[in-house]
Order: structure tokens, then sequence, then C-alpha cells
């Protein structure tokens, strides 16, 4: 398992799930509205981190679930 503590898993979780998303779409409305630059490269790199962060919470957690069926078959 790649993240050993849950309460650090569950942040990066509602990181990649919510916070960063959100924040992405803030930076693009607010640069529309004040004309703020690199709006479209500010969200991709967002949504590149996001997708990044996805696929390891992913493969941390099917690590997890993979040792508790372990331990219950033994």
């Amino acid at each position: 398992m790649l993240f050993k503590n849950t309460k650090v898993y569950d942040v990066l979780k509602y990181m990649q799930r919510i916070a960063l998303p959100a924040l992405a779409a803030l930076y693009v409305a607010l640069a529309k509205i004040w004309a703020w630059p690199y709006s479209a490269e500010i969200a991709g790199t967002i949504a590149a981190v996001v997708t990044f962060m996805g696929a390891v919470l992913e493969i941390s957690s099917a690590e997890y679930h993979k040792q508790e069926d372990d331990a219950v078959d033994d």
C-alpha cells in the first residue's frame, strides 16, 4: 500500500475528487472575468495532476483491498 496512514489517503482523495477540480473551475471562471493569463494552461495542469493522483490513489486502494482479501483467506 502506498499510503500507510488512512488520513493522508483521505485528504489526498478529497483533494483529487473535489478541491483541485473546483480550484481549476474557479480559476477558469475568474480568468475569464478578470482577463487573467494562462487559464487553459493552468486548468490543463490541474487536470493532469488530478488524473495522476487518481491513478496513484486507485493503485493504493487496490493494493489495500488485496491485502485485506489475503488476510481474510488465511
